[in-house]
């Protein structure tokens, strides 16, 4: 495997990175204060074509694949990580998912619209007593003859009250546990019976929308069926391997933003005639980042690599998924000592990077569930699909 950039690639990367310097950086600090999601960086992003990574031209993709999107996405999640979450929101969950297991209409009703950033994507698989245990969620969906009728409820769902399309797992077989859940397509703006809460009491990704979702005798038309009845979980686990890319490469890319502003820090600040960088515990500290950086964004190219060349990637993606988590979590804990009294400030992001990286300690799969799969795989109890 090489990891030098292609000449395309780096068009990608510098593409990336200017415009979420110019599109994003300047209303971090605002919407941070605000809570604010800012909805036309979303089209902004569809614009350019980031939003349309391993999806067929046909339906509005950009004709490139997983390597590129992995370095597009680390220069925005460096700006601010709560952006990250469009990718995953729109490409990587529905608009995947439903190329791979969607009918012919469906494709061509539902993928473009969230590729060109008209619509906001979502998915929805959590429960307020169901999170790692997926086959035990609650949502049914009961078949009437000419329509489902859903209701239940989904909890801490990214994008939930704010989507315009997505995907809902749901019980279709009572007592058939994982062998019993299905998936669907919702129009949310053209299906009554659903409420949407934002929840806002959060620690940290303040400008990314999470939401409840209450469905209360919503009808989803047979259509909006995705795949076969009672593959849903099957479905989902395929969908989360390409979602989690999406953690694993924002959390390295928050961990390389606490490392840029550490080192530029330990170079500014001076303490005893010189400046802190000179110190050997400072030195330890930025050693310790940039090795965990390094390591967790070179894991993310290899799962990339496979899932570019259609090899198993399960295990190689639960593996940049954690290391990903952990550099995140270590570099904003060093970044907030290092910059000592003024990282406990909020005119410094430290505090953010702090608040932001311990989600991924929990999205798309704990950290242990993540050790899991891995330790599961290399055993041979299960395969690496």
């Amino acid at each position: 495997m090489d990891f030098g950039l292609t000449e395309e690639q780096k068009m990608v990367q510098d593409m990336a990175r200017n415009f979420a310097e110019k599109e994003i950086a300047p209303f971090v600090e605002e919407d941070e204060e605000n809570h604010y999601y800012r909805r036309e960086i979303l089209s902004k992003m569809g614009d350019l074509g980031l939003l349309g990574w391993s999806i067929p031209e046909e339906y509005g993709g950009n004709g490139m694949g997983w390597l590129e999107a992995v370095t597009a996405l680390y220069e925005i999640a460096k700006v601010h990580t709560s952006w990250r979450l469009a990718i995953s929101g729109n490409c990587w969950g529905p608009a995947m998912t439903i190329n791979e297991w969607g009918t012919e209409e469906q494709k061509a009703k539902y993928i473009p619209a969230l590729i060109s950033g008209e619509a906001v994507g979502s998915f929805a698989i959590t429960e307020a007593n169901s999170g790692s245990d997926v086959g035990s969620m609650k949502t049914f969906a009961a078949d009437k003859g000419d329509h489902w009728l859903l209701n239940g409820s989904k909890m801490w769902i990214s994008g939930g009250h704010v989507s315009d399309t997505g995907l809902v797992y749901a019980v279709t077989k009572e007592g058939g546990g994982a062998k019993g859940l299905s998936c669907f397509i919702i129009d949310y703006n053209n299906t009554p019976g659903i409420e949407r809460i934002p929840i806002t009491k959060k620690v940290g990704m303040w400008p990314a929308p999470t939401s409840e979702l209450v469905f209360e005798n919503a009808v989803v038309p047979k259509e909006n069926l995705l795949g076969p009845q009672d593959k849903g979980f099957q479905i989902c686990m395929w969908m989360l391997n390409n979602t989690r890319m999406g953690c694993a490469t924002g959390s390295a890319a928050l961990a390389a933003a606490c490392l840029e502003g550490a080192t530029n820090y330990a170079n500014e600040r001076t303490q005893f005639g010189q400046p802190i960088g000179k110190f050997q515990m400072i030195q330890q500290q930025i050693a310790e980042m940039k090795l965990e950086d390094d390591a967790a964004k070179f894991l993310v190219y290899r799962a990339a690599w496979l899932k570019e060349n259609k090899l198993p990637s399960q295990q190689a993606t639960s593996m940049a998924k954690l290391a990903g988590c952990n550099a995140a979590v270590h570099s904003a804990n060093m970044a907030m000592k290092l910059y000592g009294s003024y990282g406990y400030s909020t005119e410094y992001p430290c505090g953010r990077w702090l608040r932001d990286a311990k989600q991924f300690e929990t999205l798309e799969g704990t950290s242990n569930i993540h050790m899991g799969i891995i330790a599961g795989i290399e055993l041979g109890y299960q395969p690496n699909r």
